[in-house]
């Protein structure tokens, strides 16, 4: 059950992404577009290609954690033990958790909140920023199922004494 609904998620954020690149895309095509060839720049095309840039950010982190991708230090990891590696695994799922949970979806909450009472709008598009600032507890919550899922396999691949399964699969590419 818990691995469709994962799978759900998943599929979602990845398209979710997926659009709001290609939004971006587009919308900075219409600007250049809209610059040079027309040679009367668009007012709003580059407040929605900074607001679009900050949603692809938060949520291309979400992806890039759930695939095993994101930015670490492998070179001092990789000098330890087996068994200390995942302690060191588990220490930054860990802390990858505590910190999207408590300030990325607790605080990305209170924010979206206030600044949609304050009724704050962007100057060219008028936009709530609550909606721009909505990416943040959004990616928190992604963050944190990741972080629990890959700190869970980690645990559990200490107590059997197993390789976890993104280290699996990155010796099976080096095979390859």
């Amino acid at each position: 059950m818990f691995v469709r609904i994962k799978k759900v998620l998943d599929r979602f954020l990845e398209v979710l992404v997926t659009v709001v690149m290609a939004l971006l895309v587009i919308d900075v095509v219409w600007q250049v577009f809209t610059r040079y060839a027309l040679k009367n720049p668009s007012t709003w095309t580059e407040e929605l290609a900074i607001f679009l840039l900050i949603w692809v950010g938060m949520l291309g982190a979400c992806v890039a954690l759930n695939r095993g991708a994101h930015l670490g230090i492998d070179y001092f990891v990789s000098k330890l033990s087996e068994k200390k590696r995942f302690y060191a695994q588990l220490f930054v799922f860990t802390c990858i958790a505590i910190f999207s949970f408590s300030v990325m979806l607790i605080g990305g909450v209170k924010l979206v909140n206030i600044v949609y009472q304050r009724s704050q709008f962007s100057p060219a598009l008028g936009l709530n920023m609550a909606y721009v600032y909505l990416a943040i507890p959004i990616s928190g919550f992604f963050l944190v199922i990741y972080s629990v899922e890959f700190a869970v396999e980690t645990i559990l691949a200490i107590i059997k004494h197993e390789k976890h399964p993104q280290q699996i699969s990155e010796s099976a590419a080096e095979i390859d």
